[in-house]
């Protein structure tokens, strides 16, 4: 009998610690897997409805959803693409944001974007760039490098280009935001 991989989609889990939680509710629910990255689980087999429901008790407690329509899949898979390109890889992006989803996710990128659209009530660009000054909060408030090396970093046309574009999301200067200490940052699911 041959096995084919199973993909599990999980919302909200954006970050190292979110992979090892999830990863340790599956070994202490005796799951057998083969990976846990970004907003996936991977199996060798599928899981019965009856596996699915528990694992689904088990982790929304702690903030996870189990995703289970295919729309809602594709959109996932674009948030941890961004996640990934920004947090993960320095925004090291050597095409247009709209090219890397498309090639990334083997879809025609206007249907994703429509989609994403309609059921995020926001665009992919806009969510691009809250991830991106989130991860520029994350970097002001490291105060290891520069407002310029931050905006190289995150490939930025300029410190003036990241300036604007931090001003218009936060209602912030990076300077104002850097002395501000209420006002910090976001966790990345709530983005």
């Amino acid at each position: 009998m041959e096995s084919s991989n199973y993909t599990l989609y999980i919302k909200n889990m954006v970050c190292d610690r979110c992979i090892m939680v999830v990863r340790q509710q599956l070994t202490l629910l005796g799951y057998e897997f083969l990976s846990v990255e970004l907003g996936t689980v991977s199996f060798s087999q599928p899981l019965t409805q009856q596996d699915i429901k528990t694992l689904k008790d088990s982790i929304e407690p702690l903030g996870f959803e189990v995703i289970d329509d295919k729309r809602f899949q594709l959109i996932e898979q674009v948030k941890n693409l961004i996640v990934k390109l920004v947090h993960y890889k320095n925004n090291d992006l050597k095409v247009n944001l709209s090219q890397y989803i498309a090639s990334q996710l083997h879809q025609d990128y206007s249907y994703i974007s429509n989609l994403f659209s309609e059921l995020e009530g926001t665009t992919i660009e806009q969510y691009f760039i809250a991830q991106k000054i989130e991860k520029v909060k994350e970097l002001l408030d490291y105060d290891e490098l520069s407002l310029s090396e931050i905006a190289d970093t995150l490939n930025y046309s300029s410190v003036a280009h990241l300036s604007t574009q931090f001003k218009k999301v936060t209602k912030l200067t990076p300077s104002q935001f850097k002395q501000r200490k209420q006002e910090k940052r976001k966790p990345l699911d709530k983005i």
